[in-house]
């Protein structure tokens, strides 16, 4: 499998505590497969269903047991035909084991791509996780989690678990979902495994991540803090605005039967001359014109790259300052993210050292980047410090861009007292108004926040 291809195995529990949201991840997968369609029409996807009343696995042939636990589609390329998989899945008659369904997901992995920890493969679960786990047949449930483990992080699988919580539960045994959500919390401790828990449909359908995107490093230097101070840093984007697909044009005129033609249609340009129309002025005798007032002014590529600002690479320390005047409305761009760099000590030690200092005295720091040689944008932002809770994870800086003084807009507007008594609004119209405010709180009180970021697909995206 190519490097930048990914293998997704979805794990669907279809047992009769899933049946009322299965509609939701009917839609889920078909969405994640169309996105595929679009973004990755590369990538293989499989599907194992487990709480079926039927058994259809390599591994029940192989060495018995994993019961109730079908394979529907083995890991293949994408198609149109996987979204009609999706459209009615089967509901199971019996309680869904994820640790038989996991097993048997792997297996497949590790079969289909052997040794090789090229690309990307990745096992994606889907339950309420309340049903009890069968025994093994030697040691614990947590050895037996603790192995299959090992087997992930040998093989180069991340896992993700997507557990979904209601509040009329019916009856449900709370040991059991303790003890699920233990086994759960081991797969994250010993692989690259994460869990989140859902509660709404909404939040279902954000809850997958449709593909997975390497980090690549934006930058790799120094953090000049000083003529004789300097860190060594490398900088990631931590986040990223959602691009819409590239739309290409297609013809139809090439005949359906053909199975090697490509249908897309290819757009030339041709220069001509003024003076003789009929003649095509070829790219080297051609030069760019710009307009001043009545004017053309042609300025060649030579002379742009004389007066062109080429500033050097670098992460320059302006100085420090109170959060207090730096408004959240002032951010710009995308987020970006400041760490030491791998493996150096020191520079762990010395970036832990300033984010901790920082956060004591309530600071933030204003920097001066460049992030390529000779790249003409040059960037002023503030630097927050962020501490970690967890001692395998070192701490960091989150960057956000602040605008320069044209960059600033300012939009105020006078009070309704600024205007006579005729134009005020009365008591029934203030009342409609906060009504209305109210209804858009997405965090009224007692309740937790509604349409969450992370769990919120862009609606605009999904219309497309």
């Amino acid at each position: 499998m190519a490097r930048n291809r990914e293998a997704l195995l979805l794990l669907l529990d279809v047992g009769p505590s899933m049946h009322s949201v299965l509609p939701q991840v009917e839609k889920l997968c078909s969405m994640l497969v169309q996105k595929k369609l679009i973004y990755g029409k590369n990538d293989e996807v499989g599907i194992v269903l487990f709480g079926t009343e039927d058994t259809s696995n390599d591994l029940t042939n192989e060495v018995g047991g994993y019961e109730h636990v079908v394979v529907l589609r083995n890991i293949k390329v994408v198609d149109g035909d996987l979204v009609e998989a999706f459209k009615q899945l089967p509901r199971g008659t019996v309680a869904g084991d994820f640790i038989d369904a996991i097993v048997v997901g792997l297996d497949m992995l590790i079969k289909k791509y052997r040794e090789t920890n090229k690309g990307k493969k990745r096992i994606c679960l889907i339950t309420d996780a309340v049903c009890p786990i069968k025994d093994p047949y030697e040691g614990t449930k947590e050895e037996q989690v603790s192995t299959i483990a090992v087997q992930m992080a040998a093989h180069g699988i991340k896992m993700e678990n997507i557990i979904v919580r209601r509040s009329s539960c019916g009856n449900v045994n709370k040991r059991i979902i303790d003890e699920n959500e233990n086994l759960l919390n081991l797969f994250s401790e010993k692989s690259s495994s994460k869990t989140v828990y859902v509660d709404s449909p909404t939040s279902l359908l954000g809850a997958l991540r449709t593909r997975n995107i390497a980090p690549v490093t934006i930058f790799r230097g120094d953090l000049e803090l000083g003529q004789k101070m300097k860190i060594k840093v490398w900088v990631y984007k931590k986040t990223a605005e959602e691009k819409f697909p590239t739309l290409k044009k297609y013809s139809d005129k090439a005949p359906p039967t053909d199975k090697f033609a490509t249908r897309e249609v290819k757009v030339d340009y041709e220069y001509k001359s003024v003076e003789d129309p009929s003649k095509a002025v070829p790219p080297e005798q051609r030069i760019k014109g710009y307009r001043y007032g009545p004017q053309v002014v042609p300025i060649s590529s030579a002379e742009w790259e004389a007066v062109k600002f080429k500033p050097e690479k670098s992460l320059k320390l302006l100085g420090f300052t109170d959060p207090s005047n730096i408004l959240r409305h002032y951010y710009m761009k995308d987020v970006n993210l400041f760490i030491a760099e791998p493996g150096n000590t020191r520079a762990m030690l010395a970036v832990s050292s300033l984010a901790r200092a920082m956060k004591e005295m309530n600071k933030v720091a204003i920097l001066r980047c460049v992030w390529r040689q000779g790249q003409q944008s040059v960037v002023v932002g503030v630097l927050t410090p962020s501490l970690s809770e967890k001692h395998n994870i070192p701490d960091s800086f989150y960057f956000n861009v602040l605008p320069f003084i044209e960059d600033v807009r300012e939009f105020q507007f006078p009070s309704f007292s600024n205007y006579p008594m005729s134009w005020q609004p009365n008591e029934q119209q203030q009342e409609v108004a906060d009504n209305l405010v109210k209804m858009l709180d997405l965090a009224p009180s007692g309740k937790g926040e509604s349409l969450q970021p992370e769990f919120t697909p862009n609606p605009v995206l999904e219309v497309f």
